[in-house]
């Protein structure tokens, strides 16, 4: 089973940025922790992709458009780019966006609106370096389930 971890802009400066919000955890230890977790799940391989530029993220999804499924977290992408969320449904991709925050909790009310949820399979948010790990559980399950039959 192969995965794609796209992380958006600005998260390179994970365990930094507004760590009251996101938290203190880098953006590479959430990579340890899920390639850990991939590990235990039966040997999940996992690429990891951060970018802060659009083109970037849509080309990724394209370069993996064969494999099984997608964790994202488009950051401030997910209220902004439709192209994004064109390209995942061009892919038909099995995706579940990630969010580390709770972004309806927000006050910035332009967090609320999301582009990728309509075309991605869910959604996990709020519970910090954990949705990561919550998103690649629920996805390991769906895509099991598919192979099963």
């Amino acid at each position: 089973m192969q995965i794609l971890v796209l992380n958006g802009p600005n998260l390179n400066l994970l365990g930094h940025r507004e760590p009251e919000i996101y938290g203190y955890e880098t953006l590479e230890d959430i990579e340890a922790l899920l390639r850990r977790r991939g590990e235990d799940l039966g040997g999940i391989e996992l690429n990891f992709i951060q970018s802060n530029h659009e083109g970037e993220l849509i080309d990724a999804i394209h370069a993996h458009r064969e494999w099984d499924g997608i964790v994202l977290n488009g950051a401030a992408l997910t209220h902004s780019s439709m192209a994004l969320a064109d390209a995942i449904s061009a892919t038909r991709i099995p995706t579940v966006e990630v969010h580390l925050s709770n972004v309806h909790a927000r006050p910035e009310t332009w967090r609320h609106n999301s582009y990728l949820s309509p075309v991605c399979w869910g959604v996990v948010m709020g519970f910090g370096y954990r949705s990561y790990l919550a998103a690649l559980d629920l996805l390991y399950s769906r895509l099991s389930e598919e192979q099963q039959g």
